[in-house]
């Protein structure tokens, strides 16, 4: 996925678990804070459903490429 010319990936370097919201901050320009904050927020309201997207992006989505 791609936008504003920057493709979104996994952060495994900046990630805490999977990178999944170090790649959602890198990619919206949100700091990862607030997507780690909406995600358990997100997650008790939601009756855990957050929980599988969570999953399913870190799992299916392909790591950021390394800056050399």
């Amino acid at each position: 996925m791609q936008m504003n010319g920057r493709r979104f990936g996994l952060d495994k370097t900046n990630g805490k678990i999977m990178g999944v919201c170090a790649g959602l901050a890198a990619f919206s320009g949100i700091e990862a804070l607030w997507w780690r904050v909406g995600f358990v927020v997100g997650t008790v309201l939601g009756a855990g459903v957050l929980i599988l997207v969570y999953l399913a992006i870190g799992l299916l989505a392909d790591r950021m490429p390394q800056a050399n």
